[in-house]
């Protein structure tokens, strides 16, 4: 019986293929009907959650230009060309960064790239202190705001190299955008082996002013600047500051809080991804978190 009726057995699963079908012939009309397909898979328990967001992700990098994901240039460490060894190896062994945009005098006039480690080979060497920055950069990569995210992900790629200097219609540096940056878009956090995850998710970047990721914990972000943000409202700093907005806020948009300001550094069409903090300079914070044992 079940021969002479397939349908009878398998009709959903013939749903959800037709569907499938649609997705890559031309169908559905939109990325919304797509996503709708994706999300129809993991209520089926066709695909993983992690295997959904990460499909996704893939969609949203289709949409996006360079401007929506760089790192602005006011988050930027840079070295200037003019430094001897003694002044800005400091720079590179405390941020733990790997590629480094070298200036000359100001942040508009890009000479090159460090890499730290081509550093290596004077570490070890009575040639050290004779180490400039202008025998060992390599040539910056440009590229403009405009720049659509998935044709430059092919770039880094095929050319085999990590970063770019980004820049607006007038020649300035905007910030810049790294391969690490658009494949976290695609497959999520990516966690640097060195840094505790506190670490990662909030950074002093001057004085009374932090970079800190949007999805962290509402209750370490009030432990670590000793404040106390209502977690009632929402499980992350970056949902609680969107309550507040009372709208999806765009880049660059600000709103102050209890004497904190937080600025919109990167944003999606669903969600924000980063913040900029600043602390009221006569509030006293704890700081990184050691657990106790």
């Amino acid at each position: 019986m079940s021969d002479d009726n397939p349908h009878s057995s398998n009709g959903s699963s013939k749903s959800f293929m037709e569907k499938i079908v649609q997705a890559f012939t031309g169908e559905p009309q939109n990325k919304e009907e797509l996503v709708e397909v994706l999300q129809d898979a993991q209520d089926r328990e066709l695909i993983k959650p992690a295997t959904k967001q990460m499909l996704e992700g893939v969609l949203e990098v289709a949409d996006m230009r360079v401007r929506d994901i760089m790192i602005p240039r006011s988050h930027m460490v840079t070295v200037d060309i003019q430094q001897p060894v003694e002044e800005f190896l400091p720079i590179v062994l405390e941020s733990a960064h790997s590629r480094f945009p070298v200036i000359n005098d100001d942040i508009d006039h890009i000479e090159g790239v460090l890499l730290a480690k081509d550093l290596l080979s004077y570490g070890f060497t009575k040639e050290a202190s004779s180490c400039t920055l202008k025998d060992i950069i390599r040539p910056a990569i440009i590229i403009p705001e405009s720049k659509r995210v998935e044709p430059l992900l092919k770039e880094f790629r095929q050319q085999r190299y990590h970063m770019a200097v980004v820049v607006d219609e007038y020649g300035g540096v905007s910030g810049l955008v790294t391969i690490e940056d658009i494949l976290e878009l695609i497959v999520g956090e990516i966690e640097d082996e060195h840094d505790d995850l506190l670490e990662r998710e909030i950074r002093r970047l001057a004085g009374n002013v932090f970079h800190v990721k949007a999805l962290t914990d509402l209750d370490d972000f009030n432990e670590y600047f000793n404040c106390d943000f209502d977690e009632e409202v929402a499980d992350t700093i970056g949902g609680s500051i969107m309550h507040r907005f009372g709208h999806m806020p765009l880049r660059g948009e600000s709103i102050a809080i209890d004497g904190f300001e937080f600025k919109v550094v990167s944003a999606d069409k669903r969600r924000i991804q980063q913040l900029q903090v600043t602390v009221p300079k006569e509030h006293e914070i704890n700081g990184r978190l050691v657990d106790e044992r």
